[in-house]
This record gives structure tokens, sequence and C-alpha cells, in this order.
């Protein structure tokens, strides 16, 4: 009777109320009791209903083991007011449901909510979309950068390719400076497209109104912080008080965090306890807000995987306002020291800290502003877990801010556009392209022809240079045959052709024989005698 996991998504609470109604209709043992003389069929008693559904909500993967005894009571009062089980007699709603032995039954018809139908998704609407190079002025420098070929014969030799020629003329674009509304606005949009590929949703529509979210809150939440990464308000109206600061304080670093002032004496620290508590239950709105409680639901179904989870609640945390960040951060602090802390006297005789940190506080953290019969478990699930997360979950996450920041360099960056290329300002281009899915075999056309019109396109630049000798025109040329014969034989299909494209050497005349005359006529050699001694 585990039940299904309930993952993130709109109206998670709905489904939630009505997973549990399904598993304690389905599970709940019924037989026949005796009252006032009197045999009631298919009935169960009011102790009986509490001790089965606080173990079916313990072993729920939705709700876990923290659920405790009161918690169901006052659930089952829930179910009693909504018709879910109704009394003996067939009263429900003003009567109140009590764990004794009072007689209990289930109405024939379903007490099931209806879940509301979405409506469509309008192509992701409910996210601002993040701002592109394109989209601000830019400032046009109408400056032609000579550009130096990029290699010479010797070293186009060395690698084997081809000669690319001349870069063609190009000017430098760059952009005004960024105002600090594009920044945020820059922040918003990233944050909540961040929120929404960590949740695994394709819309926020139904958990999240982004059009209530401040970027302005956004930034203060990531850059005014202090060394410990706790924000720093501007307005100091709307921090805590100072008493409530000093109270949270010395609980905080008991003992010794009291001020030498106040006086000690038994049962000090559950009375500055009570101070801290009541100030928090009294504040007229949760700490994560009214507006972000759809969100933070969500987020309760990753919670089994934790590394997502602590991701999503740190983005979703940057979208609250700076102060109630700051009493959160103070807050989850508070009850994460005290939970740790052996030395602080027991704050309560029949409960120990950690369980009293989580029903004094949960309320005060999460809340919806409707009447919803699932707060205090979700409240109670989602505080347990950021105090076991409490380094992490109020950290700025760090993938999103390099991403932000990266882009936010990208926009300041310089481009260079080149003379009649698309990426052009000058050029007209329409707002939105479309493409359309082709087969194997046109793909595979497109990209023969289409590197081979480059190639060719190349082999003309070869033959066509001027200032290339005709002794390294050939040897291009030969490398080319070697890698690309049949373009290369539909250039030059006969040796005419190949011939055609070097200039015709004079022909040099061959020195004719001069003989020299002589003035006598040729005498045949006689040898002569020599002398002897």
């Amino acid at each position: 009777m585990d039940g299904k996991m309930i993952g993130p998504g709109p109206y998670r609470a709905t489904k939630l109320w009505n997973e549990t109604i399904r598993l304690f209709r389905g599970g709940m043992p019924v037989r026949r009791h005796w009252a006032h003389f009197r045999s009631y069929d298919h009935s169960f008693t009011g102790a009986e209903a509490v001790d089965f559904l606080h173990e079916l909500l313990r072993q729920n993967q939705n709700f876990g083991p923290e659920v405790t005894r009161y918690q169901t009571l006052q659930l089952l009062r829930k179910f009693l007011k909504n018709h879910v089980i109704e009394d003996i007699k067939g009263r429900f709603g003003k009567e109140d449901f009590e764990d004794n032995g009072h007689l209990y039954r289930f109405p024939p018809q379903s007490p099931l909510k209806p879940v509301p139908v979405r409506p469509p998704v309008r192509d992701y609407s409910s996210v601002p979309r993040i701002p592109r190079w394109d989209d601000y002025e830019e400032i046009s420098v109408p400056e032609k950068i000579p550009m130096k070929p990029l290699m010479n014969s010797e070293s186009w030799n060395k690698r084997h390719s081809i000669a690319i020629g001349e870069v063609p003329e190009c000017r430098l674009v760059r952009r005004r400076e960024l105002s600090p509304k594009h920044v945020d606005q820059i922040w918003k949009s990233m944050t909540l497209t961040h929120l929404q590929t960590v949740l695994g949703l394709q819309s926020l529509d139904g958990v999240l109104d982004a059009k209530l979210m401040s970027p302005k809150h956004i930034v203060h939440n990531v850059f005014g912080v202090n060394k410990q990464g706790i924000v720093v308000l501007k307005n100091k109206t709307e921090d805590l008080p100072y008493w409530v600061l000093s109270a949270m304080k010395c609980l905080a670093n008991w003992p010794n965090g009291n001020d030498a002032r106040q006086p000690m004496y038994p049962g000090f620290e559950r009375d500055v306890f009570r101070t801290v508590a009541e100030h928090f239950q009294r504040l007229k709105e949760p700490l994560l807000t009214f507006h972000l409680y759809e969100i933070f639901v969500s987020i309760l179904g990753l919670l089994q995987r934790q590394s997502v989870a602590v991701e999503a609640l740190q983005v979703c945390c940057l979208l609250l306002p700076p102060a109630n960040r700051r009493k959160l951060q103070l807050l989850m602090r508070l009850m994460a020291k005290v939970c740790a802390n052996p030395s602080l006297p027991p704050l309560n005789d029949t409960i120990g800290a950690r369980t009293l940190m989580v029903q004094t506080f949960s309320r005060c953290i999460l809340g919806s502003a409707d009447e919803v019969d699932l707060d205090e478990l979700l409240a109670t699930k989602l505080v347990t877990f950021m105090i076991d997360n409490h380094d992490s979950v109020l950290k700025v996450p760090f993938n999103l801010r390099k991403s932000v920041e990266e882009h936010l360099s990208h926009l300041r960056r310089a481009q260079i556009k080149y003379a009649g290329a698309d990426t052009d300002t000058s050029m007209a281009s329409p707002p939105h392209s479309f493409c359309r899915q082709i087969s194997r075999e046109e793909f595979e056309q497109q990209r023969v022809s289409g590197s081979q019109g480059a190639i060719v396109e190349l082999l003309e630049n070869i033959i066509q240079d001027q200032n290339m000798s005709i002794k390294d025109k050939k040897k291009k040329l030969k490398q080319f045959q070697r890698s690309h014969p049949d373009i290369y034989r539909r250039r030059f299909p006969t040796a005419e052709s190949e011939a055609a494209i070097f200039p015709e050497r004079p022909q040099r005349l061959k020195p004719q024989l001069m003989f020299l005359t002589l003035k006598k006529p040729f005498q045949p050699f006689q040898r002569s005698w020599s002398f002897r001694a």
C-alpha cells in the first residue's frame, strides 16, 4: 500500500489528496461493530482509523516517516469535514473526529476532488525569452580590417591543402553597454528557464506565475550577500527585530551566545525559544510566500533524487524577496544548530529537538493562501529535507550563475560582420525560419553537392591565380588531381584543355654551328725527329 510517487507538476497537492483518499478507502479494514445495542456493518472506530492511516502515511514515499500521530488525527478531521468519511449516523462537516471508539463509515459517493484541466502550452510563454545579441541596438564601426593570407605557398604544400585565397573585407560591430534593466531581465529569464529544466517540465504554467517574479529580487539575492552568503538588506526596517535576532543568536551559539546583560535562570533557554517561535508564528505570510507554494510542492516530488531537489530549491529560493530569504536563511541556520548542539538543554520534555523544530516552524515556512488539506504534511516533509541539507539549499546554484555570466559576456563582446554574410545586420532577415524533414538520399545528395561546389571553387581559384608561378600552379594541380580525380577529370577532360591554362613559351632558336675559317689549308700532322745527344 505504498502508493505511487506523484512527481513534480501542476496541481500536485490535489493529486496527493486524491491518492491518499484512494489508498485509505481501499485499505482501511471495516467490519461489524456494536454500539448502543445495535450492530453496524462496514464500520471502523476513530482509533482504528488513526492507527491505519498513520502507518500508511509513514510508509508512503510521498510523505515519509516524519508524519506524527497528531498530524494524522488532524488529517482525519479534514476527511470528516470534506465528507471523505462520516459518523455512523451520517453526520459530517460540523462534527469533530476523535481518536477513540466512536464509529465511522465511508459514504457511498466519491469524495475525490476534480483535477483542473490545464490549458494547452502557449509556446512556453510562461518563461520570458532570453535576450540575444541582436536584440539590442548596436554601434557599427565602418573600418576595413586588412587581412593577410593565412598560409603561404610553403605552408600550403606542407599541409597538403588547397589555397584559400584572400579573406573578404569585414567590419567590426560593437554593442551598446547593457543597461541594468537588461541585465535584470536576463537573470530572470535564465533563472526560470533553468528551473523549468531542473524540474523536467514542458512549461511552468500552473506551478508558477512568472509575472509576479521580480528580477531585482533575483539579482539582489545573488550579489547582495555577506561573506557567509546571507542576504544583506538595504532597508533595515525589513529585517527581524533586534530582540528576535538576539534571541536567535543566543540559541544558535548556546551556551556562548548569551548576552552577559541577560539573566540566567532555570528554563531560560525555553523562554528564548518561545520568543523566537511566537514571532515567526505571527507572520502574515509564510517565508516561502503564497505565490511560490505550488512550485515548492512540486519540488517534493524530486526529494528521492537529492542532488536534483537541492538544485531546484536553490533556484526557487532565489525568487524570494530578499527580506523573506534573509529570514529563511537565519531560521534554517538556527534550526540546524539547535538540532546539532548536545550542550543545549532539552526544549521540550516529550519530543526531541529535531521533531520540535519541524513541528514548530514547518507552517511558518510553507503554506497556502487557501485552505489546503495536506499543508501540514507537505510542510513537514519539505522542512525536514531542508534541515538535512541546510548547507546547500540556500546557496546560489553554480551552474546557473556560470551560464548567466557567460551569456552576459557574449552580449558585451564585439563581433566581426563580413560583407554580404547572412549575419550582417544590414540585411533584413525573417523573424522565424522553418525546416522540413528530408530523406537520407536527399541529405547525401545535398552533402555531396555542397562539398563538391566548394572544391570546384577552390580549383578555379588555383587556375585563375595570376600571382602564382607556373611551377607552383602545376604542383598544386597535381596534388588536387591525386585528391579529387573525378572533379579534376570533369574540369580537364583532355590533355589539350589542361595545357590551355598555361601560356605558350616562345621557341628558342638553336645556335648554328660556326666553323672557323682557316688561313692555310689543312695539312696532315708530320712527326719530326728529335735531336739526339
